[in-house]
């Protein structure tokens, strides 16, 4: 619980301020009225934090940081992935639909504070959809390897992980709220690495999702997501401005390294600004995922425009999203086709 309340303490770093004058940034509703009729700059937040076991101690931490991610003017604020709680709480027992108090008590905050907000929370896995792609795993999640860590599973009497049912798991899924959008997106590709096995507890999803507000339109994906570069060139070309990507980055030898490379790569990819929102460093817990931090903002070059540390905080960014139009302008990747469509198949 110490760890999660950091957050509120934290300093607001700010970068991109408003060019010229000295003036200070609007605030509030001013802010997001300025962007909306521009149409140019999109005030964001990242709020980095250390979510807990209990989705409700979580959910009241969460709240304050929109509210101060709208009294800064932010039309938008990113939490982590897992925000509702951490992978080191069993995933089938603190999911909650998605009108449950944890996500009515977002969607609620969302509404006072006039913002956006993407909160990474669990809920349950409908029957048919677990069903549909637990068949050929069903063998490895009842019996994982030796050594296995398998996020948020639960504990035999010998403190072993024991993998669930596979009718019992969960969508590793992002809340979208806010003013005129209501929509989730559940994560695709499952951490099955480095030891971990996500697909154990939880069944991936099917869908890429995007938005339209304030005359920007906006993608979602979700932490280990950034390996498939795929989805990202796909968000591009859908038209998405800027890819916001939740994630709970578990600590390890390169794992920094990786991160630091994949966010501002999958930039490139989707030649968007790419917003990657991290859990703040906690020291870790096995395999399991609790974060490292380092929450940043890229542009469509794949160029850093704010980046926090691994401690808790909250980063704010004004993006301009000419930026996006001048980078698709000078390098048109996104229209250039696949290597097969533009070479053929070959045998």
């Amino acid at each position: 619980m110490t760890e999660l309340l950091e957050a509120r303490s934290s300093a607001v770093v700010e970068t991109n301020p408003p060019r010229g004058g000295g003036e200070s940034a609007p605030r509030g509703d001013d802010a997001r009225s300025s962007a909306a009729e521009s149409g140019e700059r999109l005030r964001i937040a990242l709020a980095q934090l250390s979510a807990g076991l209990d989705p409700a101690e979580n959910l009241t931490a969460i709240a304050e940081q929109i509210a101060a991610a709208g009294e800064a003017g932010a039309a938008l604020v990113v939490f982590p992935e897992a925000a509702m709680a951490c992978f080191a709480a069993t995933l089938a027992e603190v999911a909650q639909p998605l009108d449950g108090p944890f996500a009515s008590g977002v969607r609620a905050a969302a509404a006072a504070a006039g913002v956006i907000a993407v909160v990474g929370m669990f809920t349950p896995a409908s029957g048919s959809e677990t069903a549909d792609v637990s068949l050929d795993r069903s063998a490895e999640m009842v019996a994982p390897a030796s050594g296995t860590g398998v996020l948020g599973a639960p504990e035999d009497e010998l403190g072993e992980a024991v993998a669930p049912a596979p009718d019992s798991r969960v969508h590793n899924t992002l809340l979208i709220t806010g003013p005129g959008i209501e929509t989730h997106y559940d994560k695709v590709h499952l951490y099955d690495a480095y030891g971990s096995q996500e697909s154990a507890t939880v069944a991936p999803g099917k869908s890429l999702v995007t938005i339209d507000v304030l005359g920007t339109r906006i993608g979602f994906a979700t932490c280990y997501d950034l390996r498939f570069p795929d989805q990202f060139t796909e968000l591009g070309r859908r038209g998405a401005q800027l890819v916001v990507v939740p994630a709970s980055w578990a600590d390890g030898p390169g794992k920094f390294e990786q991160w630091d490379v994949l966010t501002r790569a999958r930039a490139m990819d989707s030649q968007a600004f790419l917003a990657a929102c991290d859990q703040a460093w906690t020291p870790p817990q096995g395999a399991i995922a609790l974060g490292i931090g380092h929450s940043r903002v890229a542009n469509p070059y794949g160029k850093l425009v704010g980046a926090l540390d691994g401690d808790a905080g909250m980063l704010i960014v004004d993006i301009d999203l000419t930026t996006v139009d001048e980078a698709r302008r000078q390098l048109p990747i996104l229209s250039s086709g696949s290597l097969t469509s533009a070479h053929g198949d070959s045998d």
